[in-house]
């Protein structure tokens, strides 16, 4: 009974997150390439319906594309069941997100503790503490399943990839969102 329940939970976890996931990737695409992190061009919204298409194209492009060479690639990955290969895609951006976020809220609290803040969570400094070390033990177990693992290398290149666009172009394009505006201006 327990495992069926913890199966279960599991399950609608998972499902959750590869809808959030699914949901969010246009308007993300969208938002950091308004912002310059991205190619300028894939912030472009259709005329009449205002949304982010090209967006939303291009990330159901490469997402297809990158589960098809996971599915049809098993001379360069092996034979690997393409949908746990998303999952600890899907779990290694999170893992990396709930890293930033928990570093994040420790050094605003550190550099603005006299910020207003709408909410202040009750478990402050040792809630986020413990938050990232669970965040970063996950990671860790990301790289321990070798039937797994060459998704999360897939992500991992990708990611620096990334990085090293910002690098070298991107950080020369960037245009402030009123949160970062805000941030530059306390910060001065």
């Amino acid at each position: 009974m327990g495992a069926s329940l913890l199966a279960l939970l599991a399950v609608a976890g998972l499902i959750a997150s590869f809808h959030t996931i699914i949901y969010a990737y246009g308007r993300n695409i969208y938002s950091l390439s308004r912002a310059g992190y991205f190619p300028q061009w894939l912030s472009v919204t259709h005329a009449q319906r205002k949304t982010p298409y090209v967006a939303l194209i291009s990330g159901a492009v490469l997402g297809y594309v990158v589960a098809l060479l996971i599915e049809f690639g098993e001379q360069w990955f092996g034979a690997v069941p393409v949908g746990a290969v998303l999952l600890n895609m899907a779990v290694f951006g999170a893992v990396i997100a709930y890293v930033m976020q928990m570093i994040a809220f420790v050094l605003l609290r550190q550099r603005f503790p006299h910020l207003e803040r709408p909410y202040r969570s009750p478990l402050g400094n040792p809630g986020a503490i413990t938050a990232c070390a669970i965040a970063g033990l996950t990671l860790v177990f990301l790289f321990l399943n070798p039937h797994y693992r060459i998704g999360v290398y897939g992500c991992a290149l990708w990611f620096a990839a990334g990085l090293l666009y910002f690098a070298l172009w991107g950080r020369h394009k960037l245009v402030y969102s009123p949160e970062e505006d805000f941030a530059v201006n306390q910060a001065h």
